[in-house]
């Protein structure tokens, strides 16, 4: 018999957005630090399939993995603490479990059994956690929303039954709710938190740990409080205000009473090497010389979330130069060259629909005709490659995803992929090779000539333009191994201009910033 995986459930109460993601990441990246192999997972409650069709000015942006699981960001945070490549497995929505339960119903594998959500769906979100734990010393689990949802209800009772099936001696439930601070009152009130507390354990699960979220540090009062009505130990008790980093978070839960918690159910008692943590917040916080300005023509002004990937890797390039970094958010609706001269760089990333396009157009053309340093991520090539045609005399030159009718389609949909255009799995996903053109920008910043980047998008440079492109100021870089799809382009008379088909955002970590982000932000210095 294998080794016993022990698991770990991450679950919230109170309200959404507490800080469950951060808490299961930051308890990973410790467990790793001891020396543990660590998996993780969210199980999102939505009747969704996945989240590929999520608006992302609601729900922040869809992260991908390496074998193509378009997936809510919280995956972008397990992978950048726990500097790790995870897989479709480590999402798991509701919807699509219902979707497989309906299917296997309708092709009679159940032999005309009543099919209900216990035991049946508790049972496939069961599987998918075993599934997902492969080979683990441990295993932690969130669960999206918050406990006693509607739509949440059957991953708690789950989660529970997961519990009695791999014992509970390896089994850790860890509750995280907020206690908010009443300003007219002067107090921080606890009771939100106590029914939060009542409603999990109305379900049948009494957490191991409760993690206090506050804006600001709590008196001890609110701890016993918390502990007496939530049947815990004030030791199993850990208050987390929010500190000025998320990356001091792993330190903080290293010396905090979770820590012999986390001994005692792992069996491991390596002191964790969070070496690298500290120095990061070094980094993060040390005096700078020097502040860039990078210009991020953004579509979704709402939520930072829309673009959370993108700015994480540009603060971890800033930091690793010993830069100051400050973002300009310039709408996509309102580009004009007052706000693009004054900044320092330009930065496009990826996006959907035509709304914002012609402006996203217009900053990629200033960039390459004022040599400001330019970084387009996937859509910012191909506005990119738009803008290069049109300087060459292709009037009228577009994508057919924003003019149908364009008489030159110098960005076109994807072979095979007509009329399917507003449909979810029509889209290139995940891990693509590329080679890098020899003594070009691209293989310069990356080192090597044969890279390997996540994707995520459905339409492809026309490279029957190939020559327009060229005339207009852009050479093609980077293309796949058969050199039929164009994964780089660049401006070779520039200081920095270079556009990827790619999302190579979701490849960089705070402490090995990707080589794109960090020569934009090394030119933008200049």
């Amino acid at each position: 018999m294998g080794k016993q995986t022990r698991y770990i459930f991450v679950t919230g109460g109170v309200l959404s957005g507490v800080g469950k993601g951060i808490t299961a990441a930051s308890i990973g990246a410790v467990l790793k630090a001891k020396g543990l192999s660590v998996s993780i997972q969210k199980c999102d409650p939505y009747l969704n399939v996945d989240a590929g069709l999520l608006n992302p000015a609601e729900h922040g942006e869809c992260f991908v993995t390496k074998d193509g699981a378009e997936t809510d960001l919280d995956l972008g945070h397990y992978e950048r603490f726990l500097d790790d490549e995870f897989t479709k497995k480590s999402a798991t929505l509701s919807g699509r479990l219902l979707r497989d339960l309906i299917a296997d119903e309708r092709a009679g594998k159940f032999g005309g059994k009543t099919i209900q959500l216990v035991p049946h769906l508790t049972g496939a979100i069961m599987e998918s956690i075993v599934e997902a734990s492969q080979g683990s010393d441990v295993h932690i689990v969130e669960i999206g929303g918050t406990v006693g949802d509607y739509e949440g209800l059957s991953f708690v009772e789950a989660i529970r039954e997961f519990g009695r099936r791999v014992g509970r001696e390896n089994s850790l439930y860890i509750h995280v709710v907020y206690v908010p601070f009443i300003g007219t009152s002067k107090e921080f009130k606890s009771k939100p938190a106590q029914n939060a507390l009542n409603d999990l354990r109305g379900f049948g699960i009494v957490p191991d740990v409760v993690v206090v979220r506050t804006d600001e540090p709590a008196p001890k009062a609110i701890r016993s409080k918390i502990a007496m009505f939530g049947g815990v130990e004030e030791g199993a008790v850990l208050m987390m205000p929010n500190v000025d980093s998320v990356f001091k978070i792993p330190g903080i839960v290293a010396e905090s009473s979770l820590a012999p918690i986390l001994e005692k159910f792992t069996g491991n008692h390596n002191k964790p090497d969070l070496s690298k943590w500290h120095d990061l917040v070094k980094r993060q916080q040390a005096p700078k010389e020097q502040t860039i300005t990078v210009g991020l023509i953004a579509k979704y002004m709402d939520n930072e979330d829309t673009y959370i990937s993108v700015l994480e890797a540009l603060k971890a390039a800033a930091w690793s130069e010993g830069v100051g970094l400050r973002i300009e958010w310039i709408s996509a609706e309102e580009v004009n060259e007052e706000a693009l001269s004054a900044v320092d760089a330009i930065l496009v990333p990826g996006g959907f629909g035509v709304r914002g396009v012609e402006g996203k157009i217009a900053a990629a053309n200033y960039a390459l005709s004022h040599n400001k340093p330019y970084l387009g991520i996937c859509l910012g090539l191909q506005v990119a490659v738009i803008a290069a045609a049109r300087k060459a005399g292709l009037e009228g030159a577009n994508s057919t995803e924003f003019d149908e009718s364009t008489p030159h389609p110098v960005v076109y949909i994807m072979e095979g992929q007509e009329g399917k255009e507003s449909t979810g799995g029509t889209l290139r996903l995940g891990d693509y090779p590329a080679h890098l053109a020899a003594n070009s920008l691209a293989h310069t910043v990356y080192g090597e000539q044969d890279i390997v980047e996540r994707h995520r998008h459905r339409y492809e440079v026309n490279q029957k333009y190939r020559e327009a492109i060229e005339r207009g100021g852009l050479v093609i870089s980077g293309a796949s191994p058969d050199g039929k799809l164009v994964e780089f382009v660049e401006a070779s008379d520039h200081p920095y201009f270079i556009a990827t088909q790619a999302h190579p955002e979701f490849r960089s970590r705070p402490t090995r910033p990707h080589p794109l982000f960090l020569g934009l932000i090394r030119a933008a210095q200049s």
